[in-house]
């Protein structure tokens, strides 16, 4: 009974945004009779756990799919509820605007999907949550997804998202705004009831169901009823702009329009579904496949073997990329080139090899063919096994250094029957390609 009362005490004598479906059951909730529960529709879709590119988790009050958060939005929509998406059947407002402050400061949400199966609920909160969506959507493509139902105060708020897609069978509208009152009177009186109320106050027990309503109280409760009705109606329009005026939502008369039929009412953009507008919004924001950017970020190293990250991987504008790329060049073609030259006159400077032509010309176009060697195993190479110029039989150093010239030195300790040499007509291409090649 207590829970009943609880029910009772959000539903009687409130403004509320539901459709006339969802006042007939919460009838029969009140009567005892059912209970309502609602799922999360997306639940197999994305994760509420997030892990960085060290393996840390952080926990998000929605799901993300790949950049995409979820939020989903189910049940009858109550304003108050410290808690976050459904429970017994119930989503808060206060939960719902948590979760859109939360994804509105996610740098990783780079678009916003409301997964929507609701018939609404309270009008105390509706708008207040809808203006949250426009925020949010005003700085992340925001769209609202009709995911079965999007009726009244639901649609309230899925009016103010960047764009409303609807399933073929999802149900949007219902602009209007209900007020139930209950008169006990005469079943009190057929049980033999008679309930006395003490009050302070002319207006203090106004809509009591203990009793039928008066022709005043009637007229007050519906003077609230048209002011909320009033704010709908600018709710709407301000969020769905030339596509759905003020004058065209009054219009509807708080019609309820079935996927196409509703987009060409200007209720919704067009026909999709969940799974079209995930994938549309996937596309879009990890354009590297489908990635989020701690995925790309934690595969970079293993999946292309140390090559650097690309700008649709990290996020990187392509000219910051470009200009590092270009700075890097530079900074390694110039060590490159201070590292060969240093090598070159190593070799060419060395004692035994300095001065001395054919030494020096071998020690070069050793060099040259061996760039793993350093210079100071070029010149201890050159000196064990090439003569000097100064040899009394100048034919047999050029000859020597001739043969030496053949390529296939290597450093050794001991003399070898191999000579090198260079030829004199390649010096300056070879010092050309040391430079080029270090």
């Amino acid at each position: 009974m207590s829970n009943l009362i609880h029910i009772a005490d959000r539903v009687l004598n409130r403004p509320l945004l539901i459709t006339r479906d969802k006042a007939q059951v919460i009838l029969s909730v009140l009567s005892g009779r059912i209970g309502v529960t609602s799922p999360e529709a997306s639940r197999f879709e994305g994760s509420s756990i997030e892990r960085d590119e060290y393996g840390n988790s952080k926990s998000k009050p929605y799901r993300v799919s790949n950049g995409v958060a979820i939020i989903t939005i189910v049940g009858s929509l109550v304003n108050r509820g410290a808690w976050i998406g459904a429970s017994s059947g119930l989503t808060s407002y206060e939960g719902i605007g948590h979760q859109l402050k939360s994804a509105s400061a996610d740098d990783s949400a780079k678009a916003v999907i409301l997964d929507m199966h609701t018939p609404g609920g309270e009008a105390v909160g509706a708008f207040e949550t809808a203006e949250l969506v426009r925020q949010l959507a005003a700085k992340k493509r925001t769209v609202a997804v009709v995911n079965g139902m999007a009726a009244s105060a639901g649609y309230a708020i899925a009016s103010a998202a960047s764009e409303i897609v609807t399933t073929e069978t999802g149900l949007s509208g219902s602009i209007g705004v209900v007020m139930l009152h209950a008169d006990y009177s005469r079943a009190l009186a057929n049980e033999g009831i008679e309930p006395t109320l003490i009050f302070a106050g002319a207006h203090k027990v106004d809509g009591n169901p203990f009793e039928p309503l008066s022709a005043d109280v009637k007229a007050d409760l519906q003077k609230e009823v048209s002011a909320f009705y009033e704010l709908f109606i600018k709710t709407v329009a301000k969020g769905r702009g030339s596509k759905l005026s003020a004058a065209a939502a009054r219009k509807t008369e708080a019609r309820i329009f079935m996927g196409q039929e509703a987009v060409e009412a200007g209720l919704a953009d067009r026909v999709g579904s969940f799974e079209t507008v995930l994938s549309e919004l996937t596309r879009a924001v990890t354009p590297s496949g489908g990635r989020s950017t701690s995925q790309t970020r934690r595969s970079s190293m293993s999946e292309k073997e140390g090559a650097p990250v690309a700008e649709a991987d990290a996020g990187i504008p392509k000219a910051e990329h470009d200009a590092a790329v270009k700075a890097a060049e530079t900074m390694g073609f110039g060590a490159g080139t201070k590292a060969a030259n240093e090598r070159i006159s190593a070799a060419l400077g060395a004692e035994g090899v300095k001065g001395d032509a054919t030494r020096m010309a071998a020690a070069l176009d050793l060099a040259m063919k061996s760039p793993a060697m350093s210079g100071d195993d070029v010149a201890a190479f050159v000196v064990s096994n090439v003569s000097s110029s100064a040899s009394s039989d100048p034919a047999a150093a050029y000859e020597a250094s001739r043969v030496a010239g053949a390529g296939l030195a290597q450093p050794a300790p001991a003399k070898t029957s191999r000579r090198a040499s260079l030829n004199s007509g390649d010096v300056y291409a070879a010092r050309r390609q040391s430079v080029k090649e270090g």
